[in-house]
C-alpha cells in the first residue's frame, strides 16, 4: 500500500486493460481489487472439467473487437461459428409463421426507434398499442439490455446499434478466462475496496481497510451502481459523475447451465426460446461447443424475479420450459450444475448498464476528462457499452490520459 503514480480502482476489463497500457512505462502502477478474483463482469469458472462464462460469453461486433487478436496471440482458440439465436430448433412451440411475424414486428419497432423516435426517449413508447408481440420485445429487451423497453432510453439503444456489427464469435476456453489472462504483471490487492477519495495536494488519498495511499492520478473502473449509491465517498466536485451513474443503472441478465442426461437427445449449436408470447422467458442454447449442457439465459424483470427465487427455482423454471417443448423426460434429465445471480454479486448489482429515458448524454458526463479522476468501465463508451471490448477500450482510454497528465 506504498504511493504510486496510478492506482487503477477495479480489476475487470477495463482496469485490465488501462494496467496493460501502463505497464512498462516506468510508472508505479497498483490495481485495487474489491473481489478476490480478476475479470469483473467476465468470469469463467471450471465446473466437472468444462470452463462456463457465468459472465460476459460472445465476442460481439466480433470483425472489430480487439479481443479477438488477444486471444489469438495469447493462444487462445475463437470459435467463429454463427450464433444459433435466430432459429428455434424444429419450431417447437414457435411455428414459422409466428416466427416471420415476430421478426416482422421487430424490425417495425426498430423503424419507428429510428423514424419516428418517442417524444419521451422510452423505448416502450414505440410498441404498438396493444401489439400481438409486444411480450416478445420485452423479452429481447431483457436479453440485449437487461432491463425493460420502459426504462430504456432509445437514443441510447441506437448508438449501440448503429456502431455494432453482427458477427458474434466465442472463446471455448471461456472469455473470461481470456481477460483475466491479459492481467499485466502489476501488482494487485485483493479484497481492497476503496471507502473514500480526497483531494490532497497534487493528488489523491485513497482509503481502504488496509489503510491509506496517495496516488498521483486515479483510474476508477468500478460498476455505475457503486457509485451511484456513494459506496466511495468522492471530493463534492464529482457529484455529477455520481448523478450521471444513478442514470446509467445495470440491467440484469443472469446464466443458468444444465447437465443433459442424453446429450444426442438434441443437436448440438442449436436454440430455443422459451415461450415466444411471454415477456418473461427464457432462452436456451443447446449443446453449446457440443458440451453436454444447456445454456440457460434470462434477463430484465424475469431475471430478476427468477434471482430473487434462488437458482433451483430457476432451474425448474427452465425446465418447465424447456419440458413443455422437449418433452417431459428430456427435462427431468436435466441437472444444475452451475448459475449466475449478478444482482446480488457484491460491487456489481446487475450485468451491464443502460441509460434511463432522456439520459442517453450521462455516458459523456461519466467519462468526462479530469486531472485527478479518470472514469472508465462499459457505461463510459458510447457506443460500445454492456460489452467487454467497450470496457477495454475505455481503460486504454483512461490509461492515455493518465499519461498525458503525468507528462
Amino acid at each position: 500500500m506504498n504511493d504510486v503514480d496510478v492506482a487503477i480502482i477495479g480489476a475487470g476489463a477495463a482496469g485490465i486493460g488501462a494496467a496493460r497500457h501502463l505497464n512498462g512505462r516506468g510508472l508505479e502502477v497498483l490495481v485495487l481489487e474489491a473481489s478476490d478474483r480478476v475479470g469483473g463482469r467476465a468470469w469463467t469458472i471450471g465446473v466437472e472439467g468444462l470452463p462456463l462464462d457465468l459472465g460476459c460469453g460472445w465476442l460481439h461486433s466480433a470483425r472489430r473487437n480487439p479481443w479477438v487478436a488477444i486471444a489469438e496471440q495469447s493462444g487462445f482458440a475463437v470459435e467463429r461459428r454463427d450464433a444459433a439465436w435466430t432459429t428455434q430448433l424444429q419450431d417447437l412451440g414457435f411455428p414459422p409463421a409466428d416466427q416471420a411475424a415476430a421478426h416482422r414486428a421487430f424490425e417495425q419497432w426498430h423503424a419507428r426507434l429510428r423514424d419516428d423516435p418517442p417524444a419521451s426517449d422510452s423505448a416502450a413508447d414505440a410498441l404498438p398499442h396493444g401489439g400481438e408481440w409486444n411480450a416478445y420485445l420485452e423479452a429481447l429487451s431483457g436479453y440485449i439490455n437487461g432491463s425493460s423497453l420502459s426504462d430504456l432510453s432509445a437514443a441510447d439503444y441506437l448508438a449501440y446499434v448503429d456502431a455494432a456489427g453482427d458477427e458474434d464469435w466465442r472463446v471455448p476456453e471461456g472469455y473470461g478466462a481470456l481477460i483475466a489472462s491479459y492481467l499485466p504483471p502489476v501488482p494487485v490487492a485483493f479484497a481492497t475496496p476503496v471507502l473514500r477519495i480526497r483531494d490532497d495536494g497534487d493528488g489523491v488519498s485513497l482509503e481502504t481497510p488496509r489503510g491509506c495511499l496517495r496516488a498521483r492520478v486515479v483510474i476508477v473502473t468500478v460498476a455505475t451502481t457503486v457509485l451511484a449509491r456513494g459506496a466511495i465517498r468522492l471530493p463534492e466536485r464529482y457529484d455529477d459523475r455520481c448523478h450521471a451513474a444513478a442514470r446509467l443503472p445495470l440491467g440484469l441478465a443472469n446464466k443458468l447451465f444444465l447437465r443433459l442426461t442424453d446429450p444426442e437427445a438434441v443437436p448440438p449449436e442449436s436454440h430455443l426460446l422459451g415461450n415466444p408470447r411471454a415477456a418473461e422467458t427464457g432462452s436456451y442454447y443447446l449443446r453449446p461447443f457440443g458440451r453436454p449442457l444447456v445454456e440457460c439465459f434470462f434477463g430484465g424483470p424475469g431475471a430478476v424475479r427468477l434471482e430473487a427465487e434462488g437458482l433451483d427455482a430457476t432451474a425448474a423454471f427452465a425446465r418447465e420450459e424447456l419440458g413443455a417443448l422437449l418433452g417431459a423426460d428430456f427435462a427431468h434429465g436435466l441437472r444444475l450444475v452451475a448459475g449466475s445471480a449478478w444482482g446480488q454479486a457484491d460491487g456489481f448489482g446487475g450485468s451491464y448498464s443502460h441509460a434511463l429515458p432522456g439520459h442517453a448524454d450521462a455516458r459523456a458526463v461519466l467519462a468526462a476528462p479530469d486531472d485527478r479522476l479518470l472514469f472508465a468501465g462499459e457505461a463510459c463508451s458510447p457506443t460500445d457499452f454492456s460489452t467487454a471490448h467497450g470496457a477495454l477500450a475505455t481503460g486504454v482510454s483512461a490509461a492515455a490520459a493518465a499519461l498525458a497528465l503525468l507528462g
